[in-house]
């Protein structure tokens, strides 16, 4: 336990002392600033563009869920995407460079078990902090920003950010390059956002993630997403356990 404390930590240090921080934060606090104010004054920037062109087509005035919405759908899309890219390298960059750490007692379970939590953490802690931004600025510009909507749309995603950080460690630990691990994750990703078209699909599995969250965040309606949820997290524990099977038969 305390060679995974150790490990843990040294795994933290590294993603703060690397252009891991400031990759993935970096485009999140991008669009949680933009989002609020895109949200805004998209319309206005739509009828001074498009002029007469709209044809005396009253846009609707924006509201918070629109907010909320550019905020969700920047995290369903381009930041998922990004994870997926970036986590490509969790365990096979480090296998490249010499695990060093392996020659102390820790063992290969560990390794890969530690990898997938602390970085799931990060995207936790990063999230929370996005989300803090967007809804602040929500509320100062559109006077209201209610916190059900966004924070529940949040958690349906973080479910699903876990799951692609899992997903991801079992390809990293499968295959040797970075690249590859990050070329299956696209894949994956593309796979599941067609699969969410087919309803039954979408309702009980992650392909039904990225529509329950969005769709929460810009309607303020309830959905339930429990069976999602709950399959996406059972899938990451699943993937994690695959990966240190896979890890353990590796010769390094």
């Amino acid at each position: 336990m305390k060679s995974a404390l150790v490990f843990a930590n040294k795994e933290l240090r590294e993603i703060l002392r690397t252009w891991r921080i400031w990759v993935l934060p970096g485009i999140m606090l991008f669009f949680a600033v933009s989002g609020p104010f895109l949200a805004r004054y998209t319309p206005e920037i739509i009828t001074a563009v498009a002029g007469n062109q709209l044809g005396g087509l009253t846009l609707p005035p924006p509201t918070f869920l629109d907010s909320y919405s550019q905020w969700l759908k920047s995290l369903t899309q381009i930041t998922l995407f990004a994870l997926v890219v970036i986590d490509g390298g969790i365990i096979s960059s480090e296998r490249a460079a010499g695990i060093l750490v392996l020659t102390k007692p820790l063992s290969r379970t560990a390794f890969v078990v530690v990898k997938a939590v602390v970085h799931s953490a990060f995207l936790g802690v990063l999230l929370v902090g996005s989300t803090l931004v967007t809804w602040a600025l929500t509320a100062a510009i559109f006077g209201a920003a209610p916190p059900g909507p966004i924070w529940s749309a949040a958690g349906i995603w973080l479910a699903l950010g876990i799951f692609y950080v899992a997903l991801m460690t079992l390809f990293s630990a499968a295959i040797p390059s970075a690249a590859g691990a990050a070329g299956a994750g696209i894949a994956a990703f593309v796979l599941l956002s067609i699969g969410g078209i087919w309803k039954p699909l979408a309702d009980y599995s992650p392909a039904g993630m990225s529509a329950h969250a969005t769709s929460l965040a810009a309607s303020s309606v309830t959905t339930s997403a429990l069976w999602p949820v709950l399959t996406s997290l059972a899938l990451a524990v699943i993937f994690v356990w695959l990966a240190t099977v896979r890890f353990r038969r590796e010769e390094l």
